[in-house]
């Protein structure tokens, strides 16, 4: 009789109603923050204090969760069809994030090249364009929102829902560049990162994801840079019509996939320094990171071309 190989299945744990408990209290933050920020109310406080509860819990909890799953498979309870799970399972992650990725570009779309062009009246709509928002002219950027071409809130016919005006100016190539080149060069680091632990080189290992990590948090220290400019010098805020939303939505999303892979990545080099975790044939934790970093490296590609240059 053929043996078959023994498969770990965990305990049960309630470790995903917690996460999921953080993340829906992180997002529900987040979303009243953004409105209370675009429509100028005094609540938006509280929401951000919850969104951080929420990032903060989740954060704790997937420590929790990938602590006991870490000690599962150094004490060699995973066999090679539950690492194979795992491949997978990060396999679909990293879709359903190109997935949300492409929702956004999407956006970007449809707004720049469909309902921008309808509401200044092209096409079909040229009647309906006329009576809402008589005298505005599409641009990208736009130079005026369609309610300032109205004359204001008080002359809208419908969805008066609150004040927007158009950006002062368009975000500069400067500091999107100076970006670019850093991710760039941190997912060539990252790769050399992964085939020095494949060579069992851990000095080389350790150093080339430190650089990696470095690159990565200068990334967001530049971000948050380019946001106080964008806020106290080129009036791009989140009431800055659709340009505004669409650029903080698109970049800030990814700013917060670039914290997100940078954790990630800082738990594999303490691992590695701390512990001497990882080897030549195991090293999933690391190879998992680097996957989802270089996801995130190649949506800047796309963000830098259609949000900053197209």
């Amino acid at each position: 009789m053929a043996e078959h190989e023994s498969y770990y299945v965990p305990e049960q744990s309630k470790l995903p109603l917690l996460l999921a408990t953080a993340v829906g209290a992180m997002i529900v933050g987040a979303a009243g923050g953004f409105n209370a920020a675009t429509y100028e109310s005094s609540n938006g406080s509280l929401s951000w204090y919850m969104c951080i509860a929420g990032f903060v819990g989740f954060c704790a909890i997937l420590f929790v969760w990938f602590g006991a799953a870490i000690k599962e498979n150094r004490a060699g309870l995973n066999s090679a069809q539950l690492k194979r799970s795992y491949v997978i399972g990060m396999y679909w992650f990293i879709f359903s994030e190109v997935m949300f990725f492409a929702c956004f570009f999407g956006v970007l779309f449809y707004v720049r090249n469909l309902s921008g062009p309808w509401l200044a009246g092209e096409g079909s709509n040229i009647e309906t364009g006329k009576q809402l928002w008589d005298g505005f002219v599409y641009s990208w950027p736009p130079e005026t929102t369609p309610q300032q071409a109205i004359g204001g809130v008080s002359n809208q016919i419908q969805a008066n829902t609150g004040v927007f005006n158009s950006s002062e100016q368009e975000m500069p190539l400067l500091l999107a560049l100076v970006n670019t080149v850093l991710l760039l060069t941190s997912s060539v680091t990252c790769h050399f990162a992964h085939t020095a632990m494949k060579n069992n080189a851990r000095g080389k290992f350790n150093a080339f994801l430190a650089i990696t990590l470095l690159l990565g948090f200068i990334f967001v220290a530049v971000q948050a840079y380019e946001y106080y400019e964008a806020y106290a010098h080129l009036g791009l805020t989140l009431a800055s019509g659709i340009y505004g939303s669409t650029f903080f939505i698109l970049t800030g999303f990814h700013g917060f996939h670039v914290c997100l892979g940078a954790i990630m990545l800082s738990v594999q080099w303490l691992r590695s320094i701390t512990k001497g975790h990882f080897s030549d044939n195991d090293q999933f934790g690391f190879e998992a990171s680097s996957w989802y970093w270089h996801f995130v490296d190649v949506v800047w590609v796309g963000l830098f071309l259609f949000v900053y240059i197209i």
